[in-house]
């Protein structure tokens, strides 16, 4: 695996590929628990549009759990997480987010051929990383609730987070309505963050999210196959 050539700040189909690669690889030596491309998308979607920046020594370790094989590997890798984390809030700018979605096999299809499972998995750690803050803030304010709507709906319907009510689980239209409406709730998001940033006494706050691990799937961009 050569260093990638990086010629603008999107990354490109191909370095995801790359990096969806050695993704799958590094899972089956190190375990479920591993975030597969979709995964990671959603961690580091969260940590672009959510409360507090987090530096990459918080967050690669929720990505990296192998050794990697050689020092240029490593630095390929390396460059490609950082090109996906720059490469978002660019997307985000310019009005073309699209997440990476898992290609479910069709045996284990419920709703159709793509999955927010592991995007979902992901955006839940990144969330775990500043829980107090957020843990606060949905506790005190409705209105973040409501424009995390089709992101938590999904979440609870896949399983990655627990409903405090029984919820009835989506059909498919309800489904791929929430798939399509991720982008904007991605921008809502984060333009709610910027609108009301953490308060001091949020950021020191106490307590921890918790977010059940689920197998990821095959990850796709937008609807394009990236493995």
């Amino acid at each position: 695996m050569g260093v990638p050539v990086f010629t603008n700040d999107i990354i490109a189909d191909s370095e995801l590929e790359l990096l969806d690669r050695f993704l799958r690889v590094q899972a089956r030596a190190s375990g479920d628990e591993t975030l597969l491309l979709d995964g990671v998308h959603g961690l580091l979607t969260e940590l672009a549009i959510g409360p507090d920046p987090a530096l990459p020594e918080e967050w690669l370790p929720e990505v990296l759990h192998a050794p990697f094989e050689n020092p240029e590997q490593g630095e390929a890798v390396l460059s490609l997480l950082a090109k996906l984390n720059d490469s978002i809030p660019s997307e985000l700018e310019s009005e073309i987010y699209e997440p990476v979605l898992g290609e479910v096999v069709p045996e284990q299809r419920v709703h159709g051929e793509l999955s927010a499972a592991g995007w979902c998995e992901g955006f839940s750690r990144g969330i775990d990383l500043r829980a107090p803050i957020w843990e606060s803030r949905l506790a005190e304010d409705s209105e973040l609730m409501e424009v995390l709507g089709p992101i938590m709906a999904l979440a609870v319907d896949d399983g990655i987070l627990a409903a405090d009510v029984p919820i009835a689980k989506l059909d498919d239209a309800e489904y791929e309505a929430c798939l399509a409406q991720i982008p904007q709730a991605v921008e809502a998001v984060a333009h709610y963050w910027r609108v009301h940033p953490p308060t001091e006494r949020e950021r020191t706050a106490g307590g921890g999210a918790s977010s059940a691990a689920f197998p990821n799937a095959p990850s796709r961009r937008g609807g394009r196959s990236v493995h």
